[in-house]
């Protein structure tokens, strides 16, 4: 295959190859570390991920968090 071939294959595939890559460091994480261990990082990536991308989109932080945290 030629590089464009590989190029257009991962664009295809992007979402599985990531997919597997997660896979793969979320089980080196729980051999090495342990379960536990491993899910509370896999957790703080969950929340950085999402923190970073609401500050992509430029969110209003106020209303976010009345939004997570309303009054009753």
């Amino acid at each position: 295959m030629e590089w464009e071939q590989w190029w257009e294959w991962i664009k295809e595939h992007r979402g599985k190859i990531l997919g597997v890559g997660l896979g793969l460091l979320f089980g080196w994480f729980a051999i090495v570390y342990g379960f536990w261990k491993a899910l509370f990082v896999a957790l703080c990536v969950a929340v950085g991920y999402f923190l970073g991308k609401k500050v992509d989109e430029q969110t209003d932080w106020r209303r976010l968090w009345d939004r997570f945290f309303r009054p009753r």
